[in-house]
C-alpha cells in the first residue's frame, strides 16, 4: 500500500513505523510542517500500562524511549499553606521533542520517508495514496474537508491555560493551588528530563479576564506566573517554546468527539487518528496516550485483515469499533477530571478542608476509588481515614481499623445516624387503602437489621387522589398512622437504623395501574380525577389533570401538613418532602410542565413558589430536633427542562426555608427524556449542590458498592448514600459490603452472629483464592 500520514505528531511517526515494520513493502511517507527534528511543547505524561503496550508494539523504539523517561509514584499537593504528599501512581515523564526525536529516527531507520515544512492543505495533493491518515491535530484541515461526514462535535472550555516550562526538576507530580484578589490559579508541575519540567497554569475565564491577562504578551504572562508561584518555584525562571502563538499564549482546551472517524474522497480511503479524531484533556495526561494506542489498533487491525488495500474498508471499520469504546472511556475520566478543574475555586478550594481537597483531587477522574488508593499508598489513606473518623466523632486507637467513610456516624439536627447508608424509598405497589401490610414489615423489617443507618419506607401518598397506583402506601388515616407506629417500633427493635419518611403526591403520573400491569399505563376502570401545575398529560393516552387553583393548593397543602403531623406521632425520625420524578410539586418546579402565567408560573421564584409554601407548613408542623429533606430531580435529561444549574437554585430555595438536606435525583419528569446513565451517574448533582450551595447532600443512583459509596463520602461530595436496587437484591447490603472490604467490628443482628465469621472467613479465603 502507499500510505500518507499528514502529521508528524506521536500518531504519526508512531503507526508510520508501526506499518514499515510490519510489512516492509508499504511505502510510508510522514509529512510534517515544522523543520526537522522541531517540535513545540515540554513534557508528555504516559503511564506504566501505555510503555508495556509499546514494548510489545516496537521494542526498538521503546528501549530508547524508556531509556530518556523519568519515572515517579508520588503526587504532591500545595494548598492553603500545606504540602501534602502520598504515593504509589506511577507515572512516566518525556520531553515531546525528545519522544518526537526518537519516533523520528525509528522512522528513517525502517525506511519511512520523512517530508518537513510541507504546510498540507488537502488530501487530494496525495492521489496515488491508498491510505491518507489524518493526524494534523485539533484543527485538522482534513477532517474540516468532509466535516458532513466526520460529524465533529467541538466544545471551547470555559477555562484558561498556558504550558510553560522551568529548568527546575520536581521529585514529585506536583499540583499548586494559590488564590488571588480575582480568583483561584492551579499549576500542573512534572519532570520529563534531568533538569526540566513542564509547568502548566490553568484558571477561570474569569480570573483571567480579571488580571488582565489577555492584554499581556508571553513575557508579561509569564512574570506574572512567577510571581503566584514563587514559593514553589523557589528562584527558578518560567520559560515558553511557544514563541510562534501570538499574544499572550493564553489557551482554552477544544473537546472533541467525531461521529465517524473514515471517509473515501474517490481515490483514497481518509482515517482520522490522534487529536484530529478525539482530545482528552491534559487533566489525566492522555493526548499522547490515545494517539499512540490508535496507531498500535490500526497496525494491528492490517495484521488480522491483511495488509492489502482491498481490506482497507474493513479495517477501518473494525480500528473504529474497537478505539472507539476505549476513547470513550478515557474522554469520560478526561471530562470529570477537567470539569474538577473549571470548577474548583468556587466548588472545593474555597470550602473543603486540605486533607479532603487532596482526596477531592486525587479522585477526580472516578477512574480512581477507595480501595485503588488502599493499594496505591495505604499508609496515606488509612491517615486520611482517621482524620474523616476524627471529624465524625470517633476517637480510634493505635492498632485499630479505622472505620471507612460510609461506618462512620452522622448527625443532622438533633438526630445521629449510626453509619451513612441509606435504604432508599423505593416503592413497592403492594399496599391496600394505604396500609402499611406484613409485606412492608417483612420487607423494612429484613433492611433493618441489614446494617444501613436510615430505613425509609416507599414515597407515602398524603391523600387517596394523592397515590400514583391503588397499591401505594398513605398517611391520610389514623389506621394508617397506627400501622406506621408498628413499623417504627419494629426497626427500632431489631437495630440501630433509624426510620425516614417520604411524603408526596402523584400529580399529573397519578391513577396508574402498577407496574407489573404497565408501567405508567392509566387504570383501566376505579380511575380518580388528577390534578397538577398544567393541564398536561404523561402519557399521550393519560387521564389529563386539572391545572390546581388556589382552593387546591390550600387543601394539598393540609394534606401534607395532617400527614406530617401523624408520622411525628408515629414516631417517624426523618421526613422527606417528594418534589422530583414528575410528581405534582416536581410538576411546579420544571418548565416543561409548569406553563401557568400567574404567579405559580415562568420564573424560578414563581415556579418553587407552591413547594415551598408546602415545605414551610411541613417544617412548622415537623419537630425542630428532627432533620427534613427535600428530593429534587437535578436534571430533566430533556431540552427545555431543568439542568444542575437550577436544581441548585432551587435547593438554595429550600435551604433558607429550613432544608437540611438535599436529596438528588433525577429525571422521570418528562415521558421522551434521554438521561446518561452510567456508574455514580447522579452523583455530581449531589456535589454541585453540598459545594456550592452549602448544603448537605444524598447520593443516590447507581451506587453499587462500599467502594462507591467511600469515594463519593471522602471526597465530600454527598453526606449520606442513598442504596436502592441493590438492597432489594440484598437486603444486609452494608453487612455484607464491610465483610467484602475487611471490616469486621461491625454489629451483626445477635440472632445471626453464628454466620458472620464464616461469611468474613469465606470471603478471605475467596479473595486469597484469586490473588493466587
Amino acid at each position: 500500500m502507499r500510505i500518507v500520514c499528514i502529521g508528524g505528531g506521536p500518531a504519526g511517526l508512531y503507526l508510520g513505523l508501526l506499518m514499515k515494520r510490519r510489512h516492509p513493502e508499504h511505502v510510508v511517507t510522514v509529512v510534517e510542517r515544522n523543520k526537522p527534528y522541531d517540535t513545540f511543547g515540554w513534557g508528555v505524561v504516559f503511564s506504566d500500562a501505555m510503555m508495556s503496550a509499546m514494548r510489545v508494539a516496537d521494542p526498538e523504539s521503546a528501549v530508547e524511549i524508556e531509556d530518556a523517561f523519568n519515572h515517579w509514584d508520588d503526587i504532591e499537593l500545595v494548598f492553603k499553606g500545606t504540602r501534602q504528599r502520598t504515593s504509589g501512581h506511577g507515572f512516566i515523564g518525556i520531553g515531546r521533542k525528545h519522544l518526537l526525536n526518537i519516533l523520528q529516527r525509528r522512522c528513517e531507520a525502517l525506511g519511512v520517508e520523512l517530508v518537513f515544512e510541507r504546510d498540507v492543505e488537502s488530501d487530494l495533493e496525495f492521489p496515488d495514496a491508498d491510505l491518507i491518515v489524518a493526524c494534523d491535530g485539533v484543527n485538522s484541515r482534513i477532517r474540516a474537508r468532509y466535516a458532513d461526514q466526520f460529524q465533529p462535535d467541538m466544545v471551547i472550555r470555559p477555562n484558561r491555560y498556558i504550558w510553560l516550562g522551568t529548568k527546575k526538576a520536581f521529585d514529585a507530580f506536583t499540583f499548586d493551588f494559590q488564590r488571588t484578589e480575582h480568583g483561584w490559579f492551579q499549576a500542573h508541575i512534572y519532570k520529563f528530563d534531568a533538569e526540566t519540567s513542564t509547568f502548566i497554569v490553568e484558571t477561570t475565564e474569569e480570573a483571567y479576564n480579571a488580571h488582565g491577562l489577555g492584554e499581556l504578551d508571553q513575557q508579561g504572562s509569564i512574570e506574572f506566573c512567577e510571581k503566584i508561584f514563587a514559593e514553589t518555584l523557589d528562584g527558578a525562571k518560567l520559560l515558553t517554546n511557544a514563541r510562534h502563538l501570538r499574544g499572550s499564549a493564553w489557551l482554552n482546551f477544544s473537546r472533541l468527539i467525531c461521529g465517524k472517524w473514515s471517509v473515501f474522497n474517490g481515490k483514497s480511503h481518509v482515517v482520522l487518528m490522534g487529536d484530529a479524531a478525539h482530545t482528552a484533556h491534559f487533566a489525566i495526561g492522555s493526548g499522547t496516550k490515545l494517539a499512540l494506542d490508535d496507531a498500535i489498533e490500526l497496525a494491528n487491525q492490517f495484521d488480522r485483515h491483511g495488509h492489502g488495500r482491498d481490506g482497507i474498508p474493513t479495517v477501518l471499520e473494525a480500528y473504529e469499533e474497537v478505539r472507539r469504546v476505549d476513547v470513550a472511556r478515557i474522554q469520560n475520566a478526561a471530562r470529570n477530571a477537567m470539569e474538577w478543574f473549571e470548577v474548583v475555586g468556587r466548588r472545593y478550594a474555597d470550602t473543603l478542608e486540605p486533607p479532603q481537597f487532596f482526596y477531592s483531587m486525587l479522585t477526580r477522574s472516578q477512574r480512581i476509588s477507595h480501595e485503588n488508593l488502599r493499594l496505591r499508598d495505604r499508609t496515606w489513606l488509612e491517615g486520611f481515614e482517621r482524620w474523616f473518623a476524627a471529624r465524625s466523632g470517633i476517637a480510634v486507637k493505635d492498632g485499630e481499623r479505622v472505620p471507612p467513610p460510609m461506618l462512620t456516624p452522622h448527625r443532622v439536627r438533633g438526630l445521629s445516624l449510626a453509619n451513612r447508608i441509606m435504604v432508599s424509598p423505593m416503592a413497592m405497589y403492594s399496599s391496600q387503602d394505604g396500609l402499611i401490610n406484613d409485606f412492608h414489615i417483612a420487607h423494612l423489617g429484613a433492611r433493618a437489621m441489614g446494617g444501613a443507618g436510615l430505613i425509609f419506607a416507599e414515597m407515602t401518598c398524603v391523600s387517596p387522589d394523592a397515590r400514583i397506583t391503588p397499591g401505594c402506601l398513605g398517611l391520610w388515616n389514623d389506621e394508617q398512622a397506627a400501622q406506621w407506629r408498628r413499623l417504627v417500633d419494629l426497626i427500632h427493635g431489631v437495630g440501630h437504623a433509624k426510620v425516614g419518611i417520604q411524603l408526596g403526591h402523584a400529580g399529573r403520573k397519578g391513577a396508574t395501574r402498577v407496574p407489573w400491569e404497565g408501567i405508567d399505563q392509566p387504570l383501566v376502570s376505579g380511575d380518580w380525577a388528577l390534578i397538577s401545575a398544567s393541564a398536561l398529560p404523561y402519557l399521550p393516552h393519560s387521564q389529563l389533570p386539572r391545572e390546581m387553583d388556589r382552593s387546591d393548593m390550600d387543601r394539598v397543602r393540609d394534606d401534607f401538613v395532617a400527614a406530617t403531623r401523624r408520622a411525628a406521632a408515629a414516631g417517624v425520625e426523618w421526613l422527606e418532602l417528594h418534589c422530583a420524578h414528575g410528581y405534582l410539586l416536581s410538576s411546579f418546579l420544571s418548565p416543561l410542565t409548569n406553563r401557568r402565567t400567574d404567579d405559580y408560573g415562568g420564573s424560578h421564584e414563581n415556579r418553587a413558589r407552591y413547594p415551598l409554601e408546602v415545605f414551610k407548613a411541613m417544617r412548622a408542623a415537623w419537630p425542630s430536633d428532627r432533620p427534613m429533606s427535600v428530593r429534587l430531580s437535578c436534571h430533566d435529561w430533556t431540552e427545555g427542562g431543568n439542568i444542575p444549574a437550577d436544581a441548585a437554585i432551587f435547593a438554595a430555595m429550600f435551604k433558607e426555608a429550613g432544608a437540611d438536606v438535599i436529596d438528588c435525583s433525577s429525571g422521570q419528569v418528562w415521558k421522551e427524556e434521554r438521561p446518561i446513565y452510567g456508574r455514580l451517574f447522579q452523583t455530581p448533582f449531589a456535589d454541585l449542590i453540598r459545594n456550592e450551595v452549602g448544603i448537605e447532600t444524598i447520593a443516590v443512583g447507581a451506587i453499587s458498592e462500599a467502594d462507591h459509596a467511600n469515594s463519593i463520602l471522602a471526597a465530600g461530595r454527598a453526606d449520606l448514600c442513598a442504596i436502592a436496587r441493590p438492597h432489594l437484591a440484598d437486603p444486609a447490603w452494608t453487612l455484607h459490603e464491610a465483610a467484602r472490604i475487611g471490616i469486621t467490628a461491625i454489629s451483626w443482628p445477635k440472632q445471626y452472629l453464628s454466620a458472620k465469621g464464616q461469611y468474613e472467613t469465606n470471603l478471605a479465603r475467596a479473595a486469597a483464592a484469586a490473588a493466587q
